[in-house]
């Protein structure tokens, strides 16, 4: 069974879960922050070097923020009541969207996120916030106020005031394109849930008159004197002779739609004022859909919960970074103040000129303010800076800041560096591949971990799997993974080929002065998957090629070397990319070249600085070796301190060093004790002095190290072709095929 979310990117039930369960169950993990290595560093850790600790905070407890990780940890809670759109299905079944909501304050706001389901209360010593999540109302207005009169540490229920934010920040937009005030339009909101309420308060704080707003739940308008209204909807009502939805849209300049699919017909959208605002944002399926509603109202400005249409209200543009600028000032809570700070700018990001990400996202075109581009894009990396710097102003300026921050400009330059740059560079290479799709030859497609990137790869819209084994084997295999229609794919097998006889008179050409009868050729053909795949590639029956899990990567290299050739004029190599929550580290040749020359390891030194700048970082590059600077002395120096001194007569536009060691490499205090160095701090792009090196390292690193790791990424060819490790799992080959077809790795 298929099922489809509402970026329209498919997948199968199967697949989900595998995801979930793959290798360490969940998406979430606690790792240590501090060294546990010996003795003295679990002595320090725990008995008896945390008493010291503790007896610090037992004297000012505002020192649990120095000494402790409150003040960069929430709590993400709920009892299950109402998880997204599936209704009350009981706390443990909420437990995988609270580890999701933790990985979305990670990602987007560096913020430690631990989900828990029940006591709330006695979690303030530790946490330095609680994110309310999936608690239907009445009962999440009642656990929300009673918490805050309780704790004294920012409690936010995302589902009220994360939507709430989001829209009001679209309104605020979507009144300036009309020329509106907010304490002149009128505003209907459908729906008196959590949403609906909080969207409510948020406009009447930010200057809408109580009587310009009108409510309507499932029964009709909340009006005075209705029976059976609860405290929290009564404090809507309001004199008014509508009484029901269609009645108290005429006129109206806004609707908040927070109902079900279809509450807003066309005939409604007629009635209401010029230039009807329309927010739709029932999920999955709006109250309208855009389309009918421009069909309706043409001069309409449409916002929905979704992402395939303009102007999509998304919480995550709003709770990370407001409990990023909470946390860094250490709020005691986050109120009206904040939230507004918040909405105003959201509203004023989607009025500025947008980054290439975001560009890339709308097809390449840079969109600019107006009545599509009234929110920003969720994946704008501005949204870090501006929230959280507004967020912790107004949380000063309110008188709930603990901890004030005296320089505002040095906490925005903190908060760009606190998010890696490769993150919106990948994201980039996705959006780049949707928009333009490729063929990407996947040459082992008989293995199970290979077929499955290839669904991934199809699935997710990045462009045409095309794969290379026997045509039973492969839909067998695709059948088992749960797909539907295995003859929709495109299968080449070197048995049946009618490209075979055009790649064996190719190769022959190629390699017939090199040892190899015609005979030989079409063996290598038949037989040998690279081979084949090398050559469809070849005779440009994909734009790039995926494989590597069945052999050693030296033997695939060598095969596709027999087909394809090195561009001209550069050096073949392979770069692994090891990727940190805040930085990102290029460490090359990895894989190709025993023991480079002082020219070719210019060349991979200027072609790794070119890859590291098209995912977004400065390069810093620092040629490797036991020694720093002559210290100690050594027979095998030569070759790094040539290739500097070719970039020296290069005059290359990247800051360069060497011969250094690892540690001063990476490390700005060792760094200090060469004041003749050039590199403006650590490197981020390692030049190892040769392949031993470098290959041990990088397995080292990818079987013990902390970071994520991207590659080898094969650069070099004429042809984007990626070699995987034999170890890859399928997510890390749809890395490599997306960064092949985008050409970032090439």
């Amino acid at each position: 069974m298929a099922d489809k979310n509402d970026s329209n990117v498919e997948f199968s039930e199967r697949e989900a879960l595998l995801f979930h369960s793959h290798g360490r169950p969940g998406k979430i993990e606690i790792v240590a922050s501090k060294p546990m290595a010996t003795q003295r560093d679990l002595s320090l850790a725990y008995s008896p070097g945390v008493a010291v600790p503790v007896r610090a905070i037992a004297e000012d407890p505002a020192k649990a923020y120095e000494y402790t990780a409150k003040g960069n940890l929430v709590a993400v809670i709920t009892n299950g009541t109402a998880i997204l759109g599936l209704g009350n299905l009981g706390a443990l079944a909420a437990k995988p969207v609270m580890e999701g909501k933790a990985v979305l304050f990670k990602r987007f706001a560096d913020v430690d996120a631990i989900a828990f389901i029940n006591a709330v209360q006695l979690m303030e010593p530790s946490f330095g916030g609680i994110n309310l999540e999936d608690i239907g109302a009445p009962a999440c207005f009642i656990i929300e106020q009673t918490l805050r009169d309780r704790m004294n540490i920012p409690v936010f229920h995302d589902d009220q005031h994360g939507t709430a934010i989001i829209a009001a920040a679209g309104v605020i937009n979507a009144c300036l394109l009309t020329n509106r005030d907010i304490k002149d339009i009128r505003v209907v909101v459908n729906g008196a849930g959590a949403a609906a309420i909080a969207c409510a308060s948020l406009l009447k704080v930010m200057g809408l008159p109580h009587d310009n707003l009108i409510m309507c739940d499932r029964k009709g308008v909340i009006y005075r004197g209705r029976d059976n209204v609860d405290q929290w909807k009564s404090a809507h009502a309001v004199d008014t002779e509508a009484r029901d939805l269609t009645e108290a849209l005429k006129g109206a300049d806004v609707f908040l739609g927070l109902s079900a699919a279809g509450a807003l017909k066309s005939s409604m959208v007629r009635d209401m004022a010029d230039q009807p605002i329309i927010f739709a944002m029932a999920n999955p399926d709006p109250e309208i859909s855009p389309p009918d509603a421009k069909a309706a109202r043409p001069d309409a400005i449409i916002a929905t919960g979704r992402s395939d249409y303009p102007n999509q209200v998304n919480n995550v543009l709003g709770f990370p970074f407001i409990f990023r600028g909470a946390l860094d000032v250490q709020a005691t809570r986050i109120n009206d103040e904040m939230k507004v700070a918040a909405a105003n700018a959201i509203a004023q990001l989607a009025r500025e000129q947008v980054p290439e990400e975001v560009a890339l996202a709308y097809g390449g075109q840079a969109p600019s303010f107006g009545v599509d581009y009234i929110i920003p894009a969720p994946f704008d990396p501005r949204l870090m800076e501006v929230v959280s710097v507004a967020v912790a102003k107004a949380a000063m300026d309110s008188g709930v800041a603990q901890k004030p921050i005296e320089d505002l400009d040095s906490y925005s330059q903190s908060l760009k560096a606190r998010l890696n740059p490769t993150t919106s560079t990948l994201t980039q290479a996705y959006e780049a591949c949707r928009l333009s799709p490729k063929r990407v030859i996947f040459a082992e497609a008989e293995e199970t971990v290979v077929l499955r990137a290839a669904i991934q790869f199809q699935d997710g819209g990045y462009g045409t799997p095309v794969l290379v084994g026997r045509d039973d084997q492969v839909r067998a295999k695709l059948k088992e993974l749960g797909v539907s229609d295995p003859d929709s794919f495109e299968i080449h097998n070197s048995r049946n080929s009618p490209l075979v006889p055009d790649m064996v008179n190719m190769l022959y050409e190629r390699l017939h002065r090199k040892g190899h009868m015609k005979r030989d050729i079409k063996r290598m053909v038949n037989q040998d998957r690279n081979i084949f795949g090398s050559a469809l590639l070849s005779l440009d029956q994909g734009d790039a090629m995926i494989t590597g899990v069945t052999r050693p990567y030296s033997q695939t290299f060598k095969d596709i070397a027999k087909v394809i050739d090195m561009e001209p004029g550069r050096t073949s190599f392979g770069i692994h990319v090891m990727i940190g929550q805040s930085h990102t580290v290029f460490m090359a040749d990895t894989t190709v070249n025993e023991r480079p020359s002082p020219e070719e390891l210019a060349d991979i030194a200027e072609q790794t600085a070119a890859v590291a700048r098209k995912m977004g970082h400065e390069p810093r590059v620092a040629f490797l070796s036991y020694s720093t600077f002559g210290n100690p002395a050594g027979r095998w120096l030569e070759n790094i301190r040539e290739a500097v001194s070719v970039l020296n007569s290069r005059r290359v536009n990247f800051e360069y060093e060497g011969e250094m060691a690892p540690d001063v490499a990476l490390n700005r205090k060792l760094m200090e004790n060469y004041p003749f160095n050039r590199l403006s701090g650590p490197a981020n792009v390692l030049v190892m002095p040769g392949l031993q090196s470098a290959n041990l390292s990088a397995k080292l690193l990818r079987e013990l190290g902390g970071d994520a790791m991207i590659g080898p990424m094969l650069v070099g060819l004429k042809k984007s072709v990626q070699i995987a490790t034999m170890a890859s799992t399928a997510s890390e080959l749809v890395t490599l095929a997306v960064l092949a077809a985008s050409g970032i790795a090439k």
